[in-house]
């Protein structure tokens, strides 16, 4: 229980950021350093107690590369989903049920981008917290926060930034995305999860 309730403070506090910095006002280039800091201090703060996932991507990826075991996907997943809904939810309450116009996704471009953004963040975590050569390193949470900025400058704009089905949620029951675009975050995150951790087996056939 120890590993699922850091998962869900740390997604909860993930989403909370992400919610409460895109939501009117617009504070513009504020929002994607905002997010991936919360995520870095986040995974600091829990990294050693459950990994620091917050993303059933990264679980999956993780899972995929042989550092979860398989009873704990489904637990994590939830506990992580869970988190984003309360985030949200608060969110909503904070900013007084306000009025959000749902972004007008292309399909295409934003499933590239997902699934891109969320290959960089997986491989990213997979490097730096799971592999036998950088084991005890201490920039770990930092390479992984800013990775989310990074993505979310670099693709925000076509798919809203998510690269994370938790976060994806939230956004949706925030009504920043459509809930009939959902699948497409689900689709590229999980995808993008998988192909990063065949990636990193492949790169690294030693690390076991």
């Amino acid at each position: 229980m120890k590993k699922y309730l850091t998962e869900f403070i740390g997604t909860f506090f993930l989403v909370l950021t992400v919610g409460m910095t895109v939501i009117n006002p617009d504070p513009g280039v504020i929002a994607p350093l905002a997010i991936g800091s919360a995520l870095m201090i986040m995974v600091y703060a829990g990294g050693h107690v459950s990994g620091g996932h917050y993303n059933p991507a990264v679980t999956l990826a993780v899972w995929l590369r042989g550092r979860c075991p398989s009873s704990e996907v489904g637990p994590y997943m939830g506990s992580q989903i869970a988190g984003a809904f309360v985030a949200a939810i608060l969110t909503l309450a904070l900013k007084g049920d306000p009025t959000v116009t749902p972004m007008e996704m292309k399909v295409f471009p934003a499933l590239i981008a997902e699934l891109v953004g969320t290959f960089a963040l997986a491989y990213v975590v997979l490097n730096t917290a799971t592999a036998k050569a950088t084991a005890g390193n201490s920039y770990y949470g930092l390479a992984i926060g800013f990775t989310v900025t990074v993505m979310a400058f670099a693709f925000g704009g076509i798919s809203g930034g998510a690269f994370n089905p938790a976060v994806a949620t939230g956004l949706t029951i925030l009504h920043l995305a459509k809930a009939a675009d959902l699948w497409v975050y689900l689709v590229a995150n999980l995808a993008g999860g998988a192909l990063a951790a065949a990636v990193f087996r492949f790169v690294n056939p030693e690390d076991k």
